[in-house]
């Protein structure tokens, strides 16, 4: 018998993409096995949900959605990938429990901030050498909550906040295998790597978007380069792993695109699929070409097919009193709680007297070391403010002198542009006036200690070369002779 009191999965759903001013809305209903697109909008917002009156931008996507003639409320919200930070980590064998725990320490290692100012889902995979990891993501919390006030104030009920690249290609999917999937829209670039029935990387490449006067075109080369950087980072194993790469985006925009790029993708080992639409969704008639590959069609669709959206932001919300109402209770099972009701209030009646003693007593016993306490909690917190202050390696600054020694002293090469992941991973680019120049330092930095992989790249002739630089710094003793 099915449970009346059971949620059941909405037969239709609006799917909304709020990124930047620029709303999109798609509503996707359920028509047996095959879903249909029931109206779109697509406008511009004049207030931005983050930094708005959540009532006045409430009122004004409320206006947009009643202009396309929307009536559904309750909604999928597809947030931007800039919004998601990501932390990969191993996790050994555990139980269940102990993960969980073992999770949220590596979070608050990890990540900026903790569970206060953060929510961070996980997304467990296998590696092909059999290790497992787990890929923390976290949203700010600011975020979520101003997003919920505009919706509540929209008189919309969302359901699920979630990435519209894990929709596109769900992480559950051909776990078997890695699949790299690039989602190309008007408003930029998203890659994500998925494998062993999770999602392994997450990037945003929307520098990769440059605009030629009306026209948006992507840069291949910028791409290339960030692939190549990405599937060298993959642990265990995914980098020499086989699999394709899926470009999302609508014909007109990805023609070009995937030509530019075929040639370097096939040098890479990688085999292109385009994608015009969602995998796996069937609809009773072809969405426009403008909605097919939209990353918020493709969010409505899969909650709407199967729920399986991917990592979900959504904060979940407890009603104590929903759950106790929906119990089958009979007469003799409310007199039961009712008796046990008094008996529980006698008990805490009778309890009450004595809890008073502990109180009188233990304050009298705090009245003694308060003094010490504050004194104790006033050093901890100094020591938590300035603790990050006091890093003797000062890593950073080594890096930095390390590079800068390596530069020639007369200006003939030029950093403009360093980039410095995890205090070990480093980036450069710059220009050159002569290959001698640029060779020279590149020598020089090689034979550096604690330079290692170093990987060098140039395009471009004199007295404009430019070049590119990778490498990981691991000194092999103390870093301190960065200070």
């Amino acid at each position: 018998m099915m449970n009346p009191f059971k949620r059941q999965r909405a037969s239709s759903v609006l799917g909304i993409a709020l990124d930047g001013e620029k709303l999109e809305a798609v509503v996707v209903r359920r028509s047996g096995a095959a879903l249909q697109v029931r109206q779109t909008v697509s406008a511009d917002m004049a207030l931005s949900p983050l930094t708005g009156d959540p009532e006045l931008v409430g009122r004004e996507l409320r206006n947009h959605l009643d202009s396309g003639g929307v009536r559904e409320r309750r909604c999928v919200v597809c947030l931007p990938l800039t919004w998601v930070l990501t932390l990969q980590t191993k996790t050994p064998e555990m139980p269940e429990a102990d993960l969980d725990s073992y999770l949220q320490i590596e979070a608050e290692r990890g990540f900026p901030s903790g569970y206060e100012s953060l929510f961070i889902t996980r997304s467990l995979f296998k590696a092909p050498n059999g290790e497992n990891f787990a890929t923390l993501l976290a949203v700010p919390r600011n975020h979520l909550a101003a997003l919920e006030r505009v919706l509540k104030a929209a008189k919309l009920k969302p359901l699920a906040f979630a990435m519209g690249i894990s929709a596109m290609q769900s992480p559950s999917q051909q776990s078997n295998q890695r699949v790299l999937t690039l989602a190309l829209s008007n408003h930029g670039l998203e890659l994500q790597v998925s494998g062993g029935g999770g999602v392994i990387a997450l990037r945003s490449l929307d520098a990769a978007v440059e605009t030629e006067g009306a026209r948006r075109k992507v840069s291949a080369d910028l791409v290339a380069r960030e692939l190549r950087i990405t599937l060298g980072q993959l642990p265990g194993g995914f980098s020499e792993a086989a699999g394709p790469i899926k470009i999302f985006g609508n014909e007109q925009t990805t023609r070009p695109f995937i030509a530019e790029m075929t040639p370097r993708l096939s040098a890479m080992g990688l085999r292109i699929e385009p994608m015009d639409r969602p995998a796996d969704v069937q609809f009773l008639s072809a969405p426009a070409p403008e909605w097919a590959a939209s990353p918020v069609l493709a969010l409505a669709a899969a909650y709407v097919k199967s729920g399986d959206v991917g990592p979900d932001f959504l904060p979940p919300k407890v009603t104590p009193w929903k759950q106790f109402v929906s119990t089958k209770l009979s007469t003799q099972k409310l007199a039961y709680a009712g008796g046990a009701t008094a008996f529980l209030l006698l008990c805490a009646g009778a309890a009450f007297g004595w809890q008073q003693y502990q109180f009188i007593r233990l304050n009298s016993q705090w009245g003694q070391i308060s003094g010490k306490v504050a004194e104790l909690t006033q050093d901890q917190e100094k020591i938590t403010k300035y603790q990050a202050w006091f890093d003797p390696s000062c890593r950073a600054l080594a890096i930095w002198r390390n590079l800068t020694l390596a530069m020639p002293s007369y200006g003939t090469v030029i950093a403009k542009n360093i980039d410095i992941r995890d205090l070990t991973d480093v980036q450069c680019q710059g220009t050159a006036q002569t290959l001698q120049a640029f060779n020279a330092m590149r020598d020089a930095l090689g034979k550096s200690d604690g330079v290692v992989g170093l990987h060098a790249e140039t395009r471009g002739n004199a007295p404009q070369i430019q070049y590119s630089l990778n490498y990981q710094w691991q000194p092999s003793g103390d870093t301190s002779n960065g200070n």
